[in-house]
């Protein structure tokens, strides 16, 4: 049973956060009220529970608060969010608020919103596929389920948009129960707009549930939004039994609130400014995808990460590389092009690929399609540079050949504008491109596997 208590003035504000003294058994994440002479109520969370002094970070404005005139609240209650089925199709805040115009939800269950990574020992092997829609990931990057595969953007680039293309298009190929948790971390009002209208335009919104935090809402809510979208994932995939794919965007905003937390805490700061327990902090985001023994449902996850500077050595993304299995990188060049999705494929690499292709998932010969498109596709773009150097015709016939496929390649496979392909499109588009170079330019595929699509050819 929980046990309220009430304080009398606090010790400081500083920032979104209050500093109280004296506190007796304050719980992590337990739900605060503030309330100040002539001022509307205001809600926090502890965030610090220390033997001296614990930290309360407030969900509203601090301006004009009076510290030592304001009494505070402790609920005893930690933070929890109802999670549940009838949350699909609805639209939430960052904390779990509707913003859709209809009633708050019943749901199946309350869950604590600051909940904790998967137990390993309790951990199944990833097999099989989520179906995203995009060649260049599909194809050649493919997404297990289970896995925790994070897209590397970069100032300009369109990340949200890959977010909005990959929310709409997700499939389990199989036909399987299905469902999108998305989690839009400090995102700006107009680019909300434009991801609602694309969501709802695919005609996924009833198997996705949204949950949305803007730049103008509070730094707190942007650390609960992933946290309250995770709280609904693992309910629908651990306890429903549903295939889940969570999407975080944008991770770098998540850390820019970190930051901001620590500096008003006036912590020691790590590299960059950034926390020294931030790969900590991601890690227990980050690690509570995957699938449990007996289960019948799992959690994906794609992290969009904005690099400052488009530097891939920045501590976000260089830490998120640490805890995930792989990376999706977006190009500058190809966006320039007019390409999209603009995946560069040769920096990117889903390490848990051969789990989930091969026969009776995707195709017996995927391995080797896509160890040829890439050995050709990187030839090409070799040849590309040399041609820079001493032109065109100074190439080789076979370095022609390879610049030549590289072009059709961005231009055909991995552009697809606002078309959707399934894995079976993508592998007959790789085909087709491969069936245009002579058997002697393929070394990476088997005389079977060529016997049984060379006919693919245009």
């Amino acid at each position: 049973m929980s046990v309220v208590r009430r304080y009398h003035g606090a010790d400081a504000v500083r920032g979104p956060l209050l500093f109280l003294r004296g506190t007796r058994a304050a719980v992590l994440g337990e739900w605060v009220t503030i309330r100040a002479p002539g001022a509307l109520p205001r809600r926090g969370q502890v965030i610090d529970a220390g033997e001296e002094v614990t930290v309360i970070q407030l969900l509203e404005d601090t301006v004009g608060l009076a510290p030592a005139a304001s009494e505070i609240e402790l609920s005893g209650r930690e933070a929890r969010v109802v999670v549940g089925r009838e949350l699909l199709g609805r639209v939430f805040n960052g904390t779990g608020e509707p913003r859709d115009g209809l009633p708050p939800p019943i749901g199946d269950a309350l869950r604590p919103t600051w909940g904790a990574p998967l137990n390993p020992v309790r951990r199944a092997r990833p097999e099989d596929t989520i179906e995203t829609g995009l060649s260049a990931i599909d194809g050649m990057n493919t997404l297990v389920r289970g896995q925790k595969l994070p897209i590397f953007s970069g100032p300009g680039l369109p990340g949200l948009e890959v977010a909005a293309r990959i929310v709409s298009g997700a499939r389990a190929p199989r036909d399987e129960p299905f469902a999108v948790v998305f989690a839009g971390i400090g995102i700006t009002a107009r680019e909300l707009d434009q991801f609602l209208t694309a969501v709802d335009r695919s005609g996924a919104l009833p198997h996705t549930v949204l949950y949305l935090n803007e730049t103008r809402d509070p730094t707190i809510e942007r650390l609960l939004a992933p946290r309250v979208a995770l709280a609904e994932a693992e309910f629908l995939a651990f306890e429903a039994g549903m295939h889940v794919l969570v999407v975080l965007a944008d991770l770098t905003n998540y850390c820019e609130a970190l930051r901001e937390i620590a500096t008003a805490r006036d912590e020691m700061p790590g590299r960059r400014g950034y926390p020294g327990y931030m790969y900590t902090d991601l890690a227990g985001l980050y690690e509570r995808a995957g699938i449990i023994v007996g289960g019948s449902g799992s959690l994906t996850q794609i992290p969009i990460v904005t690099m400052p500077d488009d530097d891939i050595t920045h501590p976000i993304p260089d830490l998120t590389g640490y805890i995930t299995e792989g990376q999706v990188v977006l190009s500058r060049d190809l966006h320039r092009l007019g390409v999209f999705p603009p995946v560069d494929v040769s920096p990117s690499l889903s390490r848990l690929m051969n789990a989930g292709i091969g026969a009776g998932k995707t195709a017996p010969e995927h391995r080797e399609w896509a160890d040829q498109l890439y050995a050709v596709y990187a030839r090409g773009r070799e040849a590309r540079q040399m041609a820079a150097i001493v032109g065109e015709g100074g190439l080789a016939e076979a370095d022609r050949r390879a610049k030549d496929f590289a072009d059709r390649f961005e231009r055909e496979f991995v552009h697809q504008g606002s078309e959707r392909r399934t894995i079976g499109a993508t592998l007959a588009l790789g085909w087709r491109l491969l069936a245009g170079l002579p058997r002697t330019d393929l070394s990476r595929v088997s005389d079977a596997a060529w016997a049984a699509h060379a006919g693919a050819a245009p």
